[in-house]
């Protein structure tokens, strides 16, 4: 049995734009050199994923100093192993005051 090619199921909507703002995206399109199609699609993506990590940062656990206190005991914890080279601090370096 041949295998079944996957299509994109592509749905197409009238889309109402001020003038003004068609005209402003059809610019930047030219610009970009794409089709004003793909530059909503683009637009319209962007937004979404704001949208998202906005969510996202609204659902994540809160700061507290209890956290922040055993993130910095991850982050300082001893390993037994000498960073390279490029990873030391520079002779004479100061950590800010906490």
């Amino acid at each position: 049995m041949p295998a079944k090619s996957k299509k994109s199921n592509v749905s197409k909507f009238p889309l109402r734009l001020m003038p003004s703002v068609r005209q402003d995206a059809e610019n930047f399109s030219e610009k970009e050199g794409v089709s004003l199609n793909q530059f909503i699609n683009v637009a319209v993506a962007e937004k979404l994923a704001h949208l998202q990590h906005e969510e996202w940062i609204a659902r994540r656990q809160k700061v507290t100093p209890e956290r922040i206190a055993q993130a910095m005991k991850i982050l300082n914890r001893q390993t037994g192993i000498e960073p390279a080279a490029e990873d030391r601090l520079p002779p004479g370096y100061a950590p800010l005051p906490r």
